[in-house]
Parts: structure tokens; sequence; C-alpha cells
């Protein structure tokens, strides 16, 4: 397993950017799938986005054209950059890691980061 920390989240008007940041601990990150999940209050973890050690991106239609997800296995890092961001983007952001193929289910991946709050304003 590697050791997942997110940074870069914030406070956010709506239309607004963020760009989110997983760092990765372990040797073996390149070789990981990696993805970026969503919590709002009361409601499961979602799906958001996808790259695969080959760099096979897969994004969610709620996010899709808005969001890019992204690596760069030198630094161990993957990246969300957040643009046109919406109230209902507003959630607590996770990293996630595996070697699973691409899934948008949570219980597919083994590795986790404790989260980044994101909140956008109206």
């Amino acid at each position: 397993q590697v050791q997942l920390v997110e940074s870069g989240g914030g406070l956010v008007q709506a239309g607004g950017s963020l760009r989110l940041s997983c760092a990765a601990s372990g040797r073996t990150f390149s070789t990981y799938n990696m993805g970026w999940f969503r919590q709002a209050p009361g409601k499961g973890r979602e799906f958001v986005a996808h790259i695969t050690w080959t760099n096979s991106i897969y994004y969610s239609d709620s996010v899709k054209g808005r969001f890019t997800i992204s690596r760069d296995n030198a630094k161990n890092t993957v990246y969300l950059q957040m643009d046109s961001l919406k109230p209902e983007d507003t959630a607590l952001y996770y990293c996630a890691g595996g070697r699973s193929p691409f899934s948008t289910i949570p219980e597919n991946y083994n590795s986790w980061g404790q989260g980044t709050q994101v909140t956008v304003s109206s």
C-alpha cells in the first residue's frame, strides 16, 4: 500500500478554481491506479475521477469538462484541477489508490488519504 496525504482544499466562490494535491509515499506509486472521491454531509462517497498507471483517465458525468486529473510520478503526486466550481461540489475530497482496474466503487481501492475540505459559496 501507499500512504496518501491530500492538500489544497479551501473556500472558494462559485465559478472559481482550486487545485487539490495528493502526495504518496512509497516507491510503487507509479504502478498504482489513482482516484478522487468526494463525500458531502449525509451522503455516500461519490466517484469523481480516475487515472490509471498508464494515464488512461475517467471522470464522473457531474465533473466532466470542469475537472482535470493528472499525475506526476517523479513527485509521487496526483492532482485534481477543479474549475468552474459549483456549490454542489462542496464536499470532503479523498484521494485513493489501488491496483484494481478502473472502478467507481470505493471498496476497490485499498489506500486512502484523510480528505481535504472543499467549500463552494454561491
